[in-house]
């Protein structure tokens, strides 16, 4: 395996997978794995054609034990300007993780912490490990979890995320389960094999257009009042989704019996 920190490899079937590659350092982040996350997003983003899922993965025992303690140690003699822009490097990449118009998947075993359990977060499915160790650690640094919050938040809501991120307490893959930051909490490496490729399957059956569509439908209807002006917002997506080409191939292949031409 390459010593890249980040690996990224692209199957001709269009599968991506991201591979934090630090294992000696838990996958800890630093400016150059930021960077790289975030020019790998920016690559994916633009070739939605080539990469139909995108999955998000930890080479060695953990998944990301979150900041890496070097970059953290430069980072204290950082003047206050320093800082800003170093903490909008990891902002950037996350938004670009969450903005991606494929489904993304975090597979997550071992240690999750901050920026790492971040990640997990911004992805849209989460399959983690039942023993996965999982932490907004943040306060015990003296420090707050806030350029992964936006996603914390949308993924476990605001009384969760004051309990964990007050509390800074470490839970396993099952709360993680059970709170909403992953969806499937799994026993073995082969299930999360098995949950990995089963989610691919579904990736492949759903039209590429229609999926980057539902993500921001998502975004666009959450914590809104349902009232005239959402109806109008929504009659309005479905009616650009009916008269797309993906919208009448896949009625038209619903009709004929047959597959639609993204799920060939």
């Amino acid at each position: 395996m390459s010593d890249a920190p980040v690996l990224l490899d692209v199957s001709p079937a269009g599968v991506a997978v991201i591979t934090l590659n630090r294992p000696d350092k838990h996958n800890a982040f630093n400016a150059e794995v930021i960077e790289r996350l975030s020019d790998i997003f920016e690559t994916l983003r633009a070739n939605t054609d080539e990469a139909r899922v995108v999955f998000l993965r930890g080479n060695g025992p953990s998944f990301s034990a979150g900041a890496d303690l070097d970059w953290m140690k430069a980072a204290a003699h950082y003047t206050e300007t320093d800082n800003i822009e170093d903490a909008m490097g990891l902002a950037t990449m996350l938004k670009r993780l969450y903005d991606l118009p494929q489904m993304t998947v975090a597979l997550v075993q071992g240690a999750a912490m901050g920026g790492g359990a971040g990640l997990l977060a911004a992805c849209d499915v989460g399959v983690v490990m039942k023993d996965a160790k999982i932490s907004f650690s943040e306060v015990r640094l003296g420090l707050t979890p806030a350029t992964i919050s936006p996603y914390v938040v949308r993924a476990i809501g605001p009384k969760w995320s004051r309990a964990l991120f007050t509390s800074g307490e470490r839970f396993d893959g099952a709360f993680a389960e059970q709170i909403g930051l992953a969806q499937y909490a799994v026993e073995t490496l082969e299930e999360m094999t098995q949950m990995e490729e089963h989610l691919a399957k579904l990736a492949f059956g759903a039209a590429p257009g229609a999926v980057a569509d539902a993500k921001a439908l998502v975004d666009d209807v959450a914590g809104r009042a349902i009232d005239h002006g959402l109806l109008t917002h929504t009659a309005k997506a479905i009616a650009h989704r009916r008269s797309s080409d993906e919208g009448r191939e896949g009625l038209a292949a619903f009709l004929e019996r047959r597959k639609p031409k993204w799920a060939e």
